[in-house]
């Protein structure tokens, strides 16, 4: 595991866009009084110890000096030790359809990409919530196993898209199947199937899927996505869009009753997604009210500083920068490492 423990002083790498902005203003404002002074071709003859590359070479170096001393100040850690630690939470499993219809852009810039934002909005909110991720279209899969990393759902969620499921459906009740067999075995955590989808089911019943979540306790909370106007489903590369087999354009409208349905069958809500954060809070106020048990996660209790590494690497860097002058001399004459281009004589 790796940390900063000031995290806040990385700000201060900003100050070297400054320092390059200032260092090519400074050429640019040298190099024109230069040629109000004179032919710089002949203004270069009579300064033949200038080396431009060489201060390009000192600069590199003092901006990669400044960037490892930041990033020593901030204190770079690994953790070295793992603890156990129990925690209140509940036990949360994300399914989201990837199914090509969402892909219609009634939401921008399409339902997928509204959903993934949505669920980053909520995960962003979780603090000691265990945490998993199915993703289904004609068939579900597990994307992350629960985990009580929430963060690392993050990872998982960017990569998603509709390529990951070759066959083509919405299988509502294949994912709540799944989603049920994904939770840990802890009797005393509310579980939670959190649903995202355009709700066209065509797969399988869902409902009959929701009589095991019944049983179990385990709620589903279901979020629609798309408009009730619906949209066109884009075709890839942009080859236009859907059509059926008569040659009209299909258009991929919500079917929001079939979510209502699971969500009350469930004891859950149901929520309808759009641009703004009430839907968001609604689902982390509602997962907030339910019995939170005890968790059990690992942690990391001691971490190694490896600040001093950064900093060795910045020193060195300024004892390089400080031995290379800017100007040519008779014993490095020789070494073309400096050497500016524009000073080799044609013969």
């Amino acid at each position: 595991m790796f940390r900063f423990q000031n995290p806040e002083y990385l700000w201060l790498l900003l100050l070297l866009v400054v320092f390059i902005a200032l260092f090519i203003i400074g050429l640019f404002i040298r190099k024109r009084k230069l040629k109000t002074a004179g032919d710089l071709k002949l203004i270069n003859l009579l300064i033949p110890d200038f080396s431009l590359s060489r201060r390009i070479w000192k600069i590199c170096l003092i901006s990669l000096a400044w960037v490892f001393m930041v990033l020593a100040l901030a204190r770079p850690q690994f953790g070295s030790k793992l603890a156990e630690e129990s925690t209140k939470g509940v036990e949360i499993i994300i399914a989201l359809d990837v199914s090509n219809s969402m892909l219609a852009q009634d939401l921008r810039p399409n339902r997928l990409e509204s959903a993934k934002k949505f669920i980053e909005r909520i995960i962003s909110k979780l603090q000691n919530d265990k945490l998993g991720l199915i993703i289904f279209a004609g068939d579900a899969f597990v994307q992350m196993p629960i985990t009580d990393d929430v963060r690392s759902a993050r990872l998982f969620l960017s990569s998603i898209s509709t390529d990951l499921i070759p066959v083509q459906g919405t299988a509502i009740g294949q994912a709540i199947d799944l989603a049920s067999k994904s939770f840990t075995e802890n009797q005393d955590v509310s579980k939670v199937i959190l649903l995202l989808s355009d709700g066209e089911n065509h797969e399988d019943d869902a409902l009959a899927a929701s009589k095991f979540l019944t049983e179990n306790g385990i709620k589903v909370f279901t979020v629609s996505v798309g408009s009730k106007a619906g949209a066109p489903i884009p075709l890839k590369r942009g080859q236009g869009f859907l059509k059926d087999r008569n040659g009209n354009v299909v258009v991929s409208i919500p079917d929001e009753k079939v979510l209502v349905e699971l969500a009350n069958a469930t004891d859950g809500i149901y929520v309808k997604l759009d641009n703004t954060a009430n839907a968001s809070d609604k689902i982390v106020d509602e997962i907030s009210k339910l019995q939170q048990g005890e968790i059990k996660k690992q942690v990391y209790s001691e971490y190694d500083d490896q600040f001093t590494k950064f900093a060795a690497l910045a020193f060195i860097f300024l004892i390089v920068e400080a031995v290379i002058s800017e100007r040519k001399n008779d014993i490095f004459r020789k070494i073309n490492l400096f050497k500016d281009k524009s000073n080799i004589k044609k013969s």
